[in-house]
């Protein structure tokens, strides 16, 4: 076991591959959603947002529209 303690360096765990994710199977938050359907608008890319979508397919989306619009 590792004696970093994640609280006293939050940077070791901040970004986290979403296939790794022990929860990214549950399907999307609200907040998800509603910035997924905010970007898809955004980027001319409607079919982008697919309300069936895991936790972890909505980040991996979010991401690369987010990538898209140059955000």
């Amino acid at each position: 076991m590792s004696d970093i303690n994640p609280k006293s360096h939050p940077e070791s765990n901040a970004e986290k591959d979403p296939d790794e994710w022990t929860t990214g199977e549950e399907p999307m938050t609200g907040a998800q959603a509603s910035y997924l359907k905010t970007l898809s608008e955004e980027a001319h890319q409607p079919d982008s947002f697919d309300e069936g979508l895991s936790k972890a397919e909505a980040s991996k989306r979010i991401d690369a529209l987010r990538e898209t619009l140059g955000r």
